[in-house]
């Protein structure tokens, strides 16, 4: 069994930085992609960025390119995302999410486990 535990959301103000934290509990955390996506009041959940099971390769959604990072620890079994310059339209609900051992996707569809989530609320 899968489990995945988010962290480190709260109330920034723009132009604030912030990173969230995935935990990963269960096996072969290190072989599978893995993504963030979100999730803003009243729209969908839309992808954020995802990395590789290396960590060598990494793609990011248009609104968050350049002020986001995504990595990996894969000895800590732990994923991230460095978030720089918030603005208000990133507040939302941050999810982390398990892709496939094969590489990167963009589409929540290939990917099979979810976490709770950390609400990121950023202040104008």
């Amino acid at each position: 069994q899968v489990q995945l535990v988010e962290s480190g959301g709260g109330l920034v103000q723009a132009g604030d930085s912030l990173r969230v934290s995935c935990a990963a509990s269960g096996r072969s955390f290190s072989i599978y992609a893995m993504g963030w996506f979100r999730q803003a009041p009243g729209k969908e959940r839309e992808f954020v960025a995802t990395i590789s099971w290396t960590g060598g390769t990494t793609r990011y959604a248009d609104s968050v390119k350049g002020r986001f990072t995504i990595s990996r620890d894969n000895a800590k079994n732990t994923l991230y995302l460095q978030m720089n310059s918030l603005k208000p339209e990133d507040t939302a609900v941050y999810y982390c999410a398990r892709g496939k051992p094969t590489g990167i996707s963009i589409s929540s569809y290939d990917y099979d486990y979810w976490g709770q989530g950390t609400q990121v609320t950023v202040s104008s």
